[in-house]
């Protein structure tokens, strides 16, 4: 002789026998959670069918709850609040609580910047976090995806359709020399920057930029010493040398930018460049799978504070 299935209560009737037996009427339950009385009516009568018991019944004017429904009450009040638990977003995580290493993937120039910010709020908001910076040695879509980094910070130029992508701030470039560099004396002009030598910045070795192409449109040529793979190593070239360096800064207006501090703190002198050069865009782009993650929400929301200039405005 087989025994009766046991009754299957699915998460919505779970929610809807909590909010029935904790307001013991239908219609208040109805408005607790947002439907209709006669749809509640409904669903406690499914419930009455698979629980095979009444739960509620009238008792006058108000409805009173049968003691099946009376041992039940603290359970499903138990089941609706671990459903909320596992179904709440990620980023209500606490940062104190996280215990994780993040990956990220920017240029040496982009981690000057934001290192010493994210170590700042790390100490401050969540101990446990550690940072293990990358440089851009890997195409960042497939590594995005295959999770060997988790946060890709720069100028984004894949466009993977499944790569989330963020932009934190706007920059243009500006042209570095060391104190007392000819260019520093008079007007800077275009014919001056170009007669100029120069060193480029490219992690593929490429010996031209949008200066060139803007020197171009007038005529004119630059010469490029030499190229190298590192921002840093560039401007510390421009610091001790007449070579001019390229490097971004805050766009006018908008105040100081982190990502000039390495060049002050190298003593260069920064010079407006007098030709219409596209402006910088630095963004973030992280795998989707990522989106709701507790953690990672506080690791992007660090990188927006870390990049952010000391009295600019909150983003």
């Amino acid at each position: 002789m087989s025994s009766s299935p046991e009754p299957v209560i699915d998460a919505q009737l779970a929610v809807a026998l909590d909010a029935l037996l904790a307001e013991q009427s239908v219609t208040r339950a109805a408005a607790r959670l947002h439907t209709s009385p006669a749809a509640m009516s409904r669903t406690l009568a499914r419930l009455r069918r698979v629980l095979q018991d009444p739960l509620l019944v009238r008792a006058g004017q108000a409805m009173v709850p049968t003691p099946r429904a009376e041992a039940l009450r603290e359970e499903a009040a138990a089941v609706v609040r671990r459903l909320g638990a596992l179904l709440a977003p990620g980023a209500g995580v606490d940062p104190a609580a996280l215990r994780a290493t993040f990956t990220l993937q920017t240029a040496d120039v982009v981690v000057a910047a934001l290192a010493p910010g994210l170590l700042r709020l790390a100490g401050r908001e969540a101990p446990g976090v550690s940072f293990r910076f990358r440089a851009e040695d890997l195409e960042a879509g497939p590594a995005l995806r295959d999770g060997r980094i988790d946060l890709e910070i720069g100028s984004i130029d894949h466009a993977d359709p499944e790569t989330q992508v963020e932009e934190l701030v706007t920059l243009r470039l500006v042209a570095a020399v060391r104190p007392g560099h000819p260019l520093t004396e008079g007007p800077l002009t275009a014919v001056r920057l170009a007669a100029a030598e120069h060193v480029g910045v490219s992690r593929r070795g490429r010996f031209t930029g949008p200066l060139d192409t803007a020197l171009a449109e007038r005529n004119l040529h630059r010469r490029v010493a030499v190229v190298l793979p590192s921002h840093l190593a560039a401007m510390t070239l421009a610091a001790g040398s007449d070579a001019v360096c390229l490097v971004p800064t805050a766009l006018p207006g908008a105040g100081p930018s982190p990502l000039t501090d390495t060049a002050t703190a190298l003593g260069l002198c920064l010079l407006d460049i007098p030709l219409p050069l596209p402006p910088l865009t630095i963004g973030m782009a992280w795998h989707p799978r990522h989106a709701a993650d507790g953690g990672h929400h506080w690791l992007r929301d660090a990188v927006r504070r870390a990049l952010r200039a000391p009295g600019s405005p909150a983003a």
